[in-house]
């Protein structure tokens, strides 16, 4: 199961004249911590009522998420990591405005409570949300599902995709919440600009790519949705009983963009790994285990959508291999100057840009 979080940035000496920064929390007793935020999210958040617990949730590689147990019920806040940030990452903010824009679609969510931009409560920008209890699947293979149902969880999966997609996002206030204009010329320009801005060492895949993505962009055809940009199992909460999703999870890379980098990404499970981050189903017998494979997945979206055939796929497949590489990448080089969510997790994933970014070189030979 899983829920969301906060905590902090190194204190500095304040010059004469200048006004003196906070005690960060994770310089502070864990009690002090507590009891300052509970003073501060009282009267913020109705019915809310201390004295409280925290408890920061091991997974989540990017914005460090926290249990908070209180007196008036249980709750999940989220904050940016500690450090410096590269610009335009870890927007909490945006993660909250999807949130409140969403609360009312077809596409089920956490309930925000109230995000806080004033940096000198916790460190950081942070948001509360409800906590969301139900089933995670860490294993693309669903083990602990039946094998009679997995084929549901799959087509849930992407039915919610689907509604996520069918939205307007003018209807629900975010039509401002990306750039116009052709969304991957846009996205490989800026994943390669951040993979640059975190490389660790020279990885001629990814070199490859950078140069292929750029000349092989299709032309843009027009068609824009809020896309959540992290879209696999992982960031996905089940009812315990029906099987439906009862939360999407983990907004963070969401923007206006094009629905078939969602889709791409999703598909990115079938390729990948069981060893992986995101552990995928590369080498599965997938009949053996009733899931279904990457053309049946694309051919449900598509028949959801009443779109037609598909073109330039290997192009979105190794799009969303590219900008995961360059994602990891960017934790790898926050673990190793020290302001990862998770240090040793972010340390253990060093390889990782260069093993996805060799998928993608071969989806594209």
């Amino acid at each position: 199961m899983k829920r969301a979080g906060c905590v902090h940035e190194s204190p500095v000496p304040a010059a004469p004249g200048m006004k003196k920064e906070p005690i960060p929390m994770e310089h502070m007793s864990k009690i002090d911590q507590e009891t300052r935020l509970a003073d501060y999210l009282t009267g913020r958040i109705p019915d809310f009522k201390g004295p409280i617990r925290m408890h920061k949730f091991g997974s989540g590689r990017s914005n460090p998420t926290y249990w908070i147990e209180a007196k008036g019920g249980s709750y999940a806040l989220r904050r940016q990591p500690f450090g410096p940030l590269l610009k335009s990452a870890h927007a909490v903010d945006r993660e909250y405005r999807v949130l409140v824009a969403l609360r009312d679609t077809p596409v089920p969510v956490p309930r925000a409570y109230h995000l806080c931009e004033d940096r000198d409560v916790i460190g950081s920008m942070f948001y509360v949300m409800s906590l969301e209890e139900g089933n995670i699947f860490r294993d693309a293979s669903l083990r602990e599902v039946p094998k009679a149902q997995r084929n549901f969880y799959y087509r849930e999966m992407v039915r919610v995709l689907c509604a996520l997609h069918d939205l307007n996002p003018e209807t629900i206030g975010l039509g401002d919440y990306g750039r116009p204009g052709n969304y991957f010329e846009r996205q490989v320009r800026l994943w390669t600009k951040q993979y640059k801005a975190s490389e660790t060492e020279t990885i001629p895949a990814m070199e490859e790519l950078m140069t292929w993505l750029p000349q092989n962009t299709p032309a843009d055809d027009g068609r824009v949705s809020l896309v959540h940009g992290d879209y696999h199992f992982q960031n996905v909460i089940f009812q315990e009983t029906e099987g439906r999703v009862r939360a999407v999870l983990d907004w963070e890379l969401s923007t206006l963009g094009h629905p078939l980098a969602d889709l791409s990404y999703f598909c990115m499970g079938f390729r990948l790994p069981e060893d992986f981050p995101i552990r995928g189903l590369a080498g599965k017998d997938r009949m053996s285990l009733g899931i279904p494979d990457e053309e049946e997945i694309v051919d449900l979206y598509c028949g959801f959508r009443d779109l037609g055939r598909i073109t330039n796929w290997p192009f979105y497949l190794a799009f969303s291999f590219f900008r995961l590489a360059a994602i990891v990448q960017g934790v790898v080089k926050r673990a190793l100057i020290g302001t990862a969510s998770n240090r040793d997790e972010g340390l253990q994933l060093a390889s990782v840009p260069r093993q996805l970014a060799e998928m993608a070189v071969e989806i594209i030979q």
